[in-house]
């Protein structure tokens, strides 16, 4: 039985209406805020601001250092930012969600997230050239176009769009809610563990939250995208599957006939290749009355093995008894004229 995803799509021709999240008024506010919020950082971080100052302040006092018990805890919690680990077990779940929902929107939105989050956030990273509380050179300074990777922070930012996904794609209200409360929860722990460790500045945490809710809330923009893209990957495999079929129903062409091989007589030369019908019975056998010329005839024509082989000197000729060889001296035949005189 397949168990795939195809295959469960093609159980039911009409899949079951899912409802899509639309660009509404509030979510439209909410984006705006999140974007005046993003700028904001991003300009306080540039000139210098209060919020550096405060990224000195919280990386000096070390808190890995004031507590370290919850340093082997929390270098295992902060992989639920990694982007490979979290993007294979949310895969895993989205990919039985669309086994369930009989529809591929559901890996085909992560897949979108994941690509937006890629370009956004690598960009900025990129561009600003942040450098993390590890490698800083100048207390008090910004340490931006320093050739740094580490602003706004990934795993923040990844954990916020992996996590929240799962709330973006939920069914009901209910669901929405609570996988809501567990993904900010998820996402708010990663960000403050990065600080906890030092890999990352505050200023770092505080614009990954940003960029990962704006991944969430321009998504309903890319719906229509999502939707013609799951029309084309599914009409192509129906494409697929139809020259699939027509090969299957194709029959194989037959074989051509291998030729008959005539039957050759060894050893007969040109003038023996008659038929058996002109040779008459083999030697020693009668014929076809029993009578016992033929078999007298039949010897009368030996073959050629039986034959006198030919010689320099002979014939096939049988010797004769009152014939001498040529070859042979014989008497003298007379001279005209008669003998000659002694």
């Amino acid at each position: 039985m397949r168990t795939d995803i195809f295959a469960r799509l093609d159980r039911e021709p009409e899949p079951p209406k899912i409802e899509t999240p639309r660009m509404s008024r509030h979510r439209i506010a909410l984006f705006g805020g999140t974007l005046a919020f993003y700028l904001a950082i991003v300009l306080a971080v540039l000139v210098s601001s209060w919020l550096v100052t405060l990224d000195w302040k919280v990386m000096l006092f070390r808190p890995y250092q004031q507590w370290p018990e919850l340093h082997a805890f929390l270098d295992y919690y902060v992989v639920l930012g990694q982007r490979g680990p979290t993007a294979v077990m949310v895969a895993a779940w989205l990919g039985w969600r669309s086994w369930r929902q009989h529809t591929l929107r559901p890996l085909l939105t992560l897949g979108a997230s994941l690509l937006l989050l890629n370009l956004s956030v690598g960009a900025v990273k990129l561009g600003l050239g942040r450098l993390g509380p590890h490698y800083a050179t100048e207390i008090g300074s910004a340490e931006l176009f320093a050739g740094g990777d580490i602003f706004p922070s990934g795993h923040t930012a990844n954990a916020v769009v992996t996590w929240g996904i799962l709330a973006y794609l939920a069914t009901t209200p209910r669901a929405r809610r609570y996988l809501s409360a567990l993904s900010a929860f998820v996402s708010l722990g990663v960000g403050l563990t990065t600080v906890y460790i030092g890999t990352h500045w505050l200023s770092d945490v505080l614009l990954g939250w940003a960029a990962g809710l704006l991944i969430l809330l321009a998504l309903p923009w890319f719906e229509p995208l999502i939707t013609r893209t799951e029309v084309f990957v599914l009409s192509v495999r129906e494409q697929w599957r139809a020259r699939r079929r027509l090969r299957e129903a194709v029959p194989a062409a037959p074989a051509a006939p291998e030729p008959a091989l005539l039957p050759q007589v060894l050893g007969a030369g040109p003038e023996d290749t008659r038929g058996a019908a002109d040779r008459g019975p083999a030697p020693g056998t009668t014929g076809p009355a029993g009578h016992p010329g033929a078999a007298a005839r039949a010897r009368a024509h030996p073959t050629r093995a039986d034959r006198t082989p030919l010689t320099p000197g002979g014939s096939r000729r049988p010797p004769h008894a009152d014939r001498s060889p040529r070859n042979s001296a014989g008497p003298s035949r007379p001279v005209a004229g008669g003998p000659v005189a002694p």
